[in-house]
């Protein structure tokens, strides 16, 4: 049988003729409508010529490649000689594979969406009379030999999502993460491409994988078969051991094919995103009190805080860390899921309907995954502790093993009598640790997934965030149970350029929570201009991290406008098509949202340092419809931004400017001479 799988301008072509497992012929741009005999004439004409000092038949990459097969790469599966058994259709855009080898059967799914975004997953099952212990099976892609460009991500608590790009040469480029969750490191998405691709131009092959445990991402070139792209759950000797008739099930590998650039990539994966998700409510403007009172908690406290978030149009107040019994610092009572009495003598009743009565959501922060030595549940359930309670403590915590029956048990009934009893709408669930327990990522992710499952059957409309000390826990696995990601613990405007610059790539920007901090930088202590936090945080699922008592009349006046131009645009910025400037400029870059039917857009002009040069290149708008006429007008969010220059461009200083869709995108704007550290919005508005 040959499959052609064809949605979006992505076409995926299957050789599947058996016996030996499929092998993917194609897997990029569109085909277009294959006869049948020049679907054959390509399968048949794409096979290579034996070389010399071979395998004695034409070098083949099946769906499961092994060294039983000649594939001397890394391999999908422990050596075996696997036989398809049946290949079948479920609908147009899917295809079933079964194969068998030696009392092991596999199936593989394949998925081409209507976005072409390519998913694929294992299922192995055990059809032995003894256990098996599952090493490793991972989704192999071969990619075109013109792929030569690779990025992926590394960075750290507050710094996540540096990207590194470098070419790739003969031998492997391996990623892992043995962090029990992806970690700040993760290498997110990996992109290889054609030399020199940009945000907007060059062909780009990418996988995730969508899992929240620990996972492997690759990349090789091997002078004996294809290019490939490779991903899989990291598991360690015994993880996973499947008695007669089990099954495992391998995470989603999401892969995506663009020939515009990363670009391509973000607009065929937020539009699979969205499509696949219930439409969610529009997203809240969001008041976080970490920053704004950290452990200092009291109903006198803060009530001054929910005036001065009320007043600023905030419609969601979260509580953060230090609620419960006898948190007073980050070192004690993880685990004691209780209404301080103390902090909170009467329980939170009185500051949820200060909160409600000012037409507020309420949203509480949770860890449920983790627990203090000194804690009570840590003294009364020593046998709940990953590893014992003299395992090595993290941010002084340790990890309830949550695959205990008991533990899991005792979260999910605290959890849920919180919300019983509390009109939560909200929940920030973080995780503040690695794992840092050989074999235990597996399993811990799992129940991690049944608890948030369950919960979110029990109490459906209670919203989850998914934060990891920020965000070392982002990813497509997770996503089905969550309605938003803390992108970073880092709320410093110049830092987050970067960090939501790259995890939009993958992530619709209202699941990236992009709050507005102090005017100096609680962690990196760099002090920002107004503006700038504001321009920083727009763009995004947009809130505040800060004291608000402490501002100023006048900048608690400008950031009440922000909100409401945050409301008035949000079905914009959430809704259309995420563009970027054509580089990874360290001096200055230009990202933006065009609506999904291009009659508006706003951009952000963005200077990160000092340039070099007098007068900047003008800047050009990427997305718009070429033909329509379109008035481009600055934004002021607060002050204007800092600027040096004797004049403006005249356009600038005349207030608009209207010019075909063509003109902006390819020739653009004259732009402000802007000092580091600012930026200049513009919206843009079709005049028909």
């Amino acid at each position: 049988m040959l499959i052609h799988l064809q949605a979006a301008g992505t076409s995926f072509v299957l050789d599947a003729r058996g016996p030996q497992p499929p092998s993917v012929v194609h897997w990029g741009a569109a085909l277009g409508d294959l006869a049948d005999d020049d679907l054959a004439a390509l399968v048949s004409s794409a096979v290579p010529a034996v070389p010399p000092s071979s395998l004695d038949s034409a070098p083949r990459l099946s769906l499961l490649p092994t060294a039983a097969d000649g594939w001397s790469g890394r391999p999908a599966f422990a050596a075996r000689h696997f036989r398809t058994r049946s290949v079948d259709r479920p609908s147009p855009g899917s295809v079933l594979v079964s194969l068998a080898a030696d009392g092991l059967e596999v199936a593989i799914e394949i998925e081409l969406s209507a976005q072409g975004v390519l998913r694929l997953r294992h299922r192995l099952t055990n059809t032995n009379e003894q256990s098996y212990d599952v090493n490793s099976l991972n989704v192999v892609l071969p990619v075109p030999t013109r792929a030569c460009e690779l990025v992926d991500f590394a960075g750290l608590w507050a710094y996540e999502r540096k990207a590194q790009r470098h070419p790739l040469r003969t031998g492997i480029w391996s990623r892992e993460t043995r962090h029990g969750r992806p970690g700040h490191d993760d290498p997110f998405l990996m992109m290889l491409g054609t030399p020199g691709f940009t945000f907007d131009e060059g062909e780009v092959w990418a996988t995730h994988l969508a899992w929240s445990g620990d996972k492997q991402l690759w990349a090789e070139r091997s002078t004996l078969g294809p290019t490939v792209l490779g991903a899989g759950e990291l598991l360690a000797p015994g993880e996973v051991r499947l008695a007669p008739g089990e099954s495992y099930e391998t995470p989603w590998t999401v892969a995506v094919w663009s020939g515009d650039g990363i670009d391509g990539l973000s607009a065929r994966l937020h539009e699979w995103i969205r499509s696949r998700r219930a439409p969610l409510k529009p997203r809240p403007v969001v008041l976080n009190t970490w920053e704004a009172v950290y452990f200092d908690q009291s109903l006198e406290r803060l009530m001054p805080l929910v005036d001065a978030a009320a007043a600023a149009g905030v419609e969601r107040f979260v509580l953060d860390d230090g609620w419960f019994l006898g948190r007073t610092d980050d070192k004690r009572a993880l685990g004691d899921w209780t209404v301080d009495p103390v902090r909170w003598p009467d329980g939170l009743s009185p500051l949820i309907e200060a909160v409600h009565s000012r037409d507020m959501e309420f949203g509480l922060w949770l860890e449920p995954e983790m627990v203090s030595p000194d804690s009570v549940l840590a003294r009364e359930h020593p046998d709940w502790i990953l590893g014992g309670p003299d395992a090595a403590t993290w941010r002084h915590q340790l990890v309830l093993d949550l695959s205990v029956p008991a533990a899991f048990d005792h979260i999910s009934d605290r959890i849920a009598a919180l919300l019983t009893e509390y009109p939560i709408a909200f929940i920030k669930w973080d995780h503040n640790r690695d794992v840092l327990q050989e074999g235990s990522a597996h399993r811990q992710t799992t129940a991690f997934y049944r608890l948030l499952a369950s919960l979110k059957q029990r109490f459906p409309d209670v919203e989850i965030e998914s934060c990891a000390s920020g965000g070392a826990r982002i990813d497509l696995g997770v996503l089905d149970l969550v309605d938003r990601f803390w992108t970073s613990d880092t709320n410093d405007a110049l830092e987050r350029q970067h960090i939501q610059r790259w995890t939009s790539v993958l992530m619709p920007p209202e699941l990236l929570g992009s709050h507005v901090g102090a005017p100096t930088a609680h962690i990196t202590g760099r002090q920002g201009d107004l503006s700038f936090r504001l321009a920083t945080s727009l763009f995004g699922h947009a809130g505040i991290e800060w004291d608000l008592t402490t501002a100023t009349p006048a900048d608690q006046a400008v950031i009440a406008e922000w909100v409401a131009e945050y409301r008035k645009r949000r079905a914009l910025l959430h809704g259309g098509t995420t563009v970027r400037s054509s580089g990874d400029d360290p001096v200055r870059s230009v990202h933006g949202v065009v609506a999904s039917d291009r009659k508006s857009a706003i951009y952000a002009l963005v200077s990160l340092r000092a340039g070099g040069e007098a007068v900047p290149a003008p800047v050009r708008f990427p997305g718009l419809d070429p033909v329509r006429r379109y008035t481009v007008r600055p934004l002021v969010l607060g002050s204007p931004p800092r600027t040096l220059q004797d004049a403006p461009p005249p356009w600038l200083a005349a207030g608009s400017v209207t010019l075909p869709g063509r003109v902006l995108a390819e020739v653009g704007l004259p732009v402000p001479l802007l000092t580091p550290e600012q930026a200049q919005i513009f919206t843009v508005e079709a005049k028909y």
